[in-house]
């Protein structure tokens, strides 16, 4: 039993009727169950972001109805304000362009706030790209910097 020849990785094969495994099967072995593990691995990926897809689908229908109740109920709202302010100053005409203006001004100050934010945004993923960039290198162990950024 205790054959010096023998390595510790050496083992019967399932299939051959006990043959020692030289490095060769091993590794080819190793390289068909990393294969299967990366393609369960995406499966796994494939579901979740389905999943995730339809949670959020739902979610922005939630936010579409509740804009939409939203919107109605904000002109409501300034409708009956116009009229009180059309009944302070006995015009109709001008106290519902008054509040129509003072609105648009309000919603002038919430876009540019909004496109200020837009232009401060950076949508494009560098770090995943350079990451990808360096899986090559990282692979063959020729990787000169450590990563900190």
């Amino acid at each position: 039993m205790n054959d010096p020849t023998r390595t510790p990785f050496a083992g019967a094969r399932p299939d051959s009727g006990g043959e020692d495994r030289n490095i060769v099967d091993l590794l080819g072995h190793l390289t068909q169950q990393g294969a299967h593990l990366a393609r369960e691995q995406i499966s796994l990926v494939k579901a979740e972001i389905r999943e995730a897809t339809t949670d959020i689908k739902a979610a922005i229908a939630a936010m579409a109805t509740a804009a939409v109740v939203g919107i109605a109920g904000l002109g409501v709202l300034l409708m009956g304000i116009a009229y009180y302010v059309a009944r302070a100053i006995d015009d109709l005409a001008l106290g519902t362009t008054l509040v129509g203006a003072a609105t648009m001004l309000v919603a002038l100050v919430l876009y540019l706030g909004a496109r200020k934010k837009i232009d401060a945004s950076h949508l494009k993923p560098d770090r995943s790209i350079e990451t990808l960039a360096d899986t090559p290198t990282v692979a063959t162990g020729d990787l000169h910097h450590s990563g900190a950024r």
